[in-house]
């Protein structure tokens, strides 16, 4: 993807994040420069403690850094109060986790209506369904579904305001590998078919492979950026 005629979401500056553990600091960042571009699909990939979900949180909002900068497109999110912040991550960012944090009183339709009611352009919680495959299982709650279904209700809540940005935290950590697959299908549909930027962090290097970059990262620092030219599908991923 030729970075110079795309239009850039996220830049970063000199990222540095350190937290302090009773007696102890721990520096999560180190000085991390890097730009995510429009429509792109984008893992980061790292071990443990490697400092992806720092950073993951820091774009998203909801984490400051220690120094440094980061622009969302015109916006220097380091300079955004509070108010700012989660006005931008109501109204910008989509986020899915590990864990699919779904209100269990609630169907899967309602749990996505819960995000369609504050948004300001919001796509219909059916159609949100439809594109995670779960039309047919909008009037079930979380526990008529599986672990895969609930992932997959949880993206859909994610898409549901129809964000800019998809930030994905380990989505398929808490699956099995067939499961795993149809979510990851799932984003990659969403990034596809709505041009949606979509960040996913995970430590499985097979992931990468269906990345349009790759970003490495080691210790706080980013190690390396690859670009993917030959992307493979989720269903021909070697786990």
């Amino acid at each position: 993807m030729p970075m110079s005629t795309q239009t850039t979401v996220f830049r970063t500056v000199d990222l540095t994040k350190t937290y302090q553990m009773g007696e102890v600091q721990v520096r999560a960042l180190r000085g991390v420069n890097l730009e995510l571009i429009e429509g792109e699909f984008v893992v980061l990939l790292g071990a443990s403690g490697s400092g992806k979900s720092t950073l993951l949180n820091i774009l998203g909002g909801l984490d400051t850094p220690t120094s440094g900068k980061v622009l969302y497109l015109d916006t220097d999110l380091t300079a955004s109060d509070d108010a700012e912040l989660t006005r931008y991550r109501r109204d910008h960012v989509g986020f899915v986790f590990q864990f699919y944090n779904l209100i269990p009183s609630l169907t899967a339709k309602e749990n996505i209506e819960l995000i369609t009611e504050i948004a300001v352009s919001p796509l219909d919680s059916m159609d949100a369904l439809e594109i995670v495959g779960l039309r047919e299982r909008a009037n079930h709650f979380p526990a008529q579904l599986s672990g895969g279904e609930q992932q997959r209700v949880a993206i859909a809540r994610a898409i549901a305001k129809n964000p800019k940005v998809l930030l994905c935290d380990e989505p398929t950590g808490a699956l099995d590998v067939h499961t795993g697959i149809v979510v990851l299908e799932a984003i990659a549909r969403i990034n596809r078919e709505l041009g949606t930027t979509t960040a996913v962090i995970t430590h499985n290097a097979s992931i990468a492979n269906m990345a349009d970059r790759v970003i490495a990262l080691s210790d706080g620092q980013i190690a390396s950026v690859t670009d993917n030219p030959s992307k493979v599908t989720a269903r021909d991923l070697q786990w």
